[in-house]
């Protein structure tokens, strides 16, 4: 009888087990195919090269607030910019991805009729995409010193130091680029180790003030007038601006800065023209 009773608690416990792998297992499997946000976006992006249908459920259908200017409200309005791709389609190539709450911002370089780089940024409800913002521009040949708008360094650090850089960064732009203390610039930025990406600016802060220079001898301007968005995650800081280029153009200024020790080591950026309202698809504004 015992050795009855011992068999049967033995099945008894080796059945339980077994059942509380399968579920550990189950809830495994279930976390790992949960998408988180940036995932998402980088799988949609991702679609344009692929044709996967199964990242446009990433989007609410009945909520998606677009300020793409050029582009129609809602998801009928990105459908209608997709029917607009040449017989090749559209073609994307994430180069970096951050996720700051519940926003998603991305640097990619576009094949979107002709080749363009760009920064995306997604808001996210309820794991689906709300609303986007982009700044968009045609890719130029490498700048000065060499470097493109997209190489230079991609490894997120310094998570517990997100806050922090996003402070940074917000000083940074107030003060050097709204206010124009630039006795204050070495601060910010790292005199010794500062790399541009910008297609007319070389490395250092030699590069940006010859870059200066020449606006002033040219009459052209860049005037920071208000900061609307910022994002990081880590090292990296994303700021949305607007204000004036060139000739007095209205402008949407996107930048991207990477910190390291407290200062800003390295700079992307696109510019693009604001269209006036007459010519904008949408009315729910640029920024």
């Amino acid at each position: 009888m015992l050795t009855i009773c011992m068999l049967c608690f033995s099945v008894l416990m080796i059945t339980q087990c077994q059942t509380k792998k399968q579920v550990q297992t189950t809830e495994k499997k279930e976390v790992i195919m949960e998408l988180t946000n940036k995932e998402k976006v980088v799988a949609l992006l991702n679609s344009f090269n692929t044709g996967d249908q199964t990242p446009i459920s990433y989007i609410n259908p009945t909520k998606y607030i677009q300020h793409n200017l050029g582009v129609a409200d809602g998801l009928e309005g990105f459908g209608e910019a997709m029917k607009m791709a040449p017989p090749q389609g559209f073609k994307a190539n994430v180069v970096r991805a951050f996720q700051d709450g519940d926003l998603v911002f991305t640097h990619t370089e576009y094949d979107f009729f002709g080749p363009k780089a760009a920064f995306d940024v997604f808001r996210f409800e309820n794991g689906q995409i709300v609303e986007h913002w982009d700044n968009m521009t045609t890719i130029t040949p490498p700048n000065p010193s060499g470097r493109t708008q997209f190489d230079g360094e991609t490894s997120i650090t310094d998570l517990d130091k997100t806050e922090a850089n996003k402070q940074l960064v917000r000083n940074f732009v107030e003060e050097i680029l709204m206010e124009g203390k630039m006795d204050n610039l070495t601060t910010f930025v790292n005199a010794s180790n500062y790399k541009q990406h910008n297609s007319n600016v070389a490395d250092g802060l030699d590069g940006l003030g010859a870059a200066l220079a020449h606006m002033a001898e040219n009459g052209l301007v860049m005037e920071y007038e208000k900061l609307h968005k910022v994002m990081g995650e880590g090292n990296f800081v994303l700021t949305l601006s607007e204000g004036k280029f060139g000739k007095g153009d209205h402008v949407a200024y996107y930048d991207l800065f990477r910190i390291e020790n407290n200062q800003i080591v390295e700079h992307w950026d696109v510019i693009e023209n604001i269209p006036a309202e007459a010519d904008r698809k949408n009315s729910n504004g640029k920024f």
